[in-house]
């Protein structure tokens, strides 16, 4: 278990966040997405290659026999602690048309180190924000969480930088990384025991505010 504060790098087909965790009950949100999320770029880029949905498995097993540098991506310049995914989804759209237009069978050629040219820079863009977040901030625990955790890629990345920075590093295991039932329960577990309740009259909402 993670001591507080901690940093969480929630990332999922529709979150990518970095989260202050201060305590189970008071989070902050220093960074987020302002537009594609993480998952969601990684199903975008492997529905134009012809794999099946959701996409992000499928590029992270190919990736596994390609060259992460075989092709190169742009990185947005994004500030804070905020990420963005849509520029990059678009640089590897325009690199599959042009490519294609010379070879029509590029993609078919080229799929393992198309996918793990895309894993990587994806991989590189979340770390590199939350390097900068956890130097800024000075915070050595750090912590994953959401669909995309599950992506070998990312997680070799959490390690290395825990074993460079001196973070301690904590991972789910796999069977957390699905849906978010776990993370349903265990807070209203800690609800609970803070004797936290609301009325079944209360409006549910879907979003929240960056402090929570």
């Amino acid at each position: 278990m993670p001591e507080f504060p901690f940093l969480c790098l929630l990332v999922s087909g529709g979150n990518s966040q970095i989260i202050v965790v201060k305590s189970y009950d008071n989070m902050e949100v220093i960074g987020q997405t302002i537009d594609d999320a993480a998952g969601e770029a990684f199903d975008k880029c492997a529905k134009v290659m012809g794999l099946p949905y959701p996409g992000g498995p499928h590029i992270d097993r190919l990736a596994k026999d390609g060259n992460p540098k075989a092709f190169t991506f742009n990185k947005p310049q994004i500030p804070d602690y905020n990420y963005s995914f849509s520029g990059l989804k678009t640089s590897f759209l325009y690199l599959l048309r042009d490519k294609e237009k010379e070879n029509p069978d590029f993609v078919a050629q080229n799929l393992n180190d198309l996918c793990a040219s895309i894993q990587a820079t994806v991989v590189e863009i979340l770390m590199a924000k939350l390097r900068k977040a956890a130097k800024e901030l000075q915070i050595k625990q750090v912590a994953v969480a959401g669909g995309v955790s599950a992506n070998s890629a990312l997680r070799e990345a959490l390690v290395a930088d825990g074993a460079k920075y001196g973070w301690k590093v904590f991972i789910p295991p796999f069977s957390f990384t699905t849906d978010n039932a776990a993370m349903i329960a265990i807070t209203g577990y800690f609800k609970y025991m803070n004797k936290d309740f609301c009325s079944l009259g209360e409006v549910p909402f879907a979003r929240v505010s960056n402090n929570f």
